[in-house]
């Protein structure tokens, strides 16, 4: 069981350059506020779990459930609409502060000839995101998926008004496809990763996730003392680290980030001593498919690498774990449905407070004193697989 999970406890680094700049309070007031002038907002539930934490042996464990955002059962919209309004607002010269939807809308439809084509990468929740907010705002949109992708994934964003496909190629090949295609076509690359160059997009998208932190913190009746972010690229885990250290400063949680075992970029890029990234390529065949990337996202890197705590890499059973750990709670708990990338981190949590990682869960302060966080990213975005998992009881571990 000891090497379904891998851990590296981060070093103490000084922060090389103001990598937290763009995640202040003042912007993250205005991110919230475009989002609730969305039709249909409302804040996500959290979930608080009493008996999972005393079956585990810490104080506390709440769960975001953001099956429940926007009716599009993931979180991801957060960040591409953000970032789709601020590049729309730019384009328009809107610059009264916060940008409003409505008034968005308005403007969009006196300047009919400024309608995009948005194209993006995604293998699912992202891509859906992109199409959602390109038709409530008359734009168009263009998604190429991962080989792999599940026909439920596509369908669901197709059901949005998009062009899409399903490509024969891994996730971030697949983005290097969308940015010749949109190179090639004047299309709007809405890209939830960066590279030298493309780097303003994909930071509006982080900044689109610190809604997830400004809702939680008026959740809260205690401030958590651990938070797992899951990550694949990194843009939402990198999010999620700026905007905690934003909103609570030194009462900051501890942050781990937890990814694929088949996908660990960040986690190998952590073990390096001169804090520089790692690829890793090949097929990176995951049931975390939200996870399923490679190569990190170099605006989230930097992030990551100076302020988190720890990275974990976890087999696909781990991710298993917690879909059913939060789908059959503990007596008294009320039940999540959490898909196989947004589980991972209560998957996590489970088996680092089992004996065989005793030695990780103490580097990490994992005690009776613990008041964890989780973010359960999406919900059964893929029914079938979901069951199988939950169900049918594949990828299952013993404890």
């Amino acid at each position: 069981m000891a090497d379904l999970i891998r851990a590296v406890i981060n070093p103490s680094r000084p922060a090389s350059g103001d990598t937290l700049s763009a995640f202040t309070t003042s912007e993250l007031k205005n991110v919230i506020a475009f989002h609730q002038s969305i039709p249909g907002y409302h804040p996500t539930p959290l979930t608080a779990l009493p008996a999972l934490a005393s079956a585990l042996g810490v104080k506390t464990i709440q769960v975001k459930d953001e099956s429940r955002r926007f009716g599009l059962n993931a979180f991801k919209a957060l960040g591409a609409s953000w970032a789709m309004a601020s590049y729309l607002a730019q384009q328009l010269e809107l610059t009264e502060q916060p940008l409003i939807f409505p008034q968005l809308q308005t403007a969009l439809r006196q300047h009919p000839a400024l309608t995009q084509t948005f194209a993006t990468t995604t293998d699912g929740n992202h891509g859906r995101g992109v199409a959602w907010m390109a038709r409530l705002l008359g734009q168009k949109a263009v998604i190429n998926m991962p080989a792999g992708t599940t026909a439920e994934r596509l369908q669901a964003i197709r059901a949005e008004g998009a062009t899409a496909q399903i490509v024969p190629m891994n996730y971030d090949d697949a983005v290097r496809l969308t940015a010749k295609q949109a190179a090639e076509a004047g299309w709007i690359i809405m890209q939830d990763t960066a590279w030298p160059g493309y780097e303003a997009i994909p930071m509006w998208i982080m900044q689109g996730y610190s809604t997830l932190i400004t809702e939680i913190a008026e959740q809260l009746t205690v401030l958590p003392t651990h938070l797992f972010v899951q990550a694949g690229v990194g843009a939402f885990a990198g999010a999620i680290q700026a905007a905690a250290i934003a909103r609570w400063g030194e009462q900051a949680p501890r942050v781990i980030i937890v990814e694929s075992s088949q996908a660990d970029c960040l986690y190998r890029s952590a073990q390096r001593d001169d804090g520089q990234t790692v690829a890793v390529s090949g097929a990176l065949d995951t049931i975390m498919a939200g996870l399923a990337c490679g190569e990190a996202n170099t605006i989230a890197w930097p992030i990551l690498r100076d302020h988190s705590n720890a990275f974990l890499s976890c087999a696909d059973e781990v991710a298993a774990l917690g879909m059913r750990m939060l789908a059959a709670p503990c007596p008294g708990d009320m039940p999540i449905t959490s898909g196989e990338s947004g589980a991972v981190g209560a998957g996590a949590l489970g088996l680092l407070m089992q004996p065989g990682y005793a030695s990780i869960a103490q580097m990490l302060s994992l005690d009776h004193n613990a008041r964890v966080l989780l973010i359960s990213t999406e919900g059964d975005t893929d029914k079938t697989g979901y069951r199988n998992i939950v169900w049918g009881g594949q990828h299952a571990l013993s404890l």
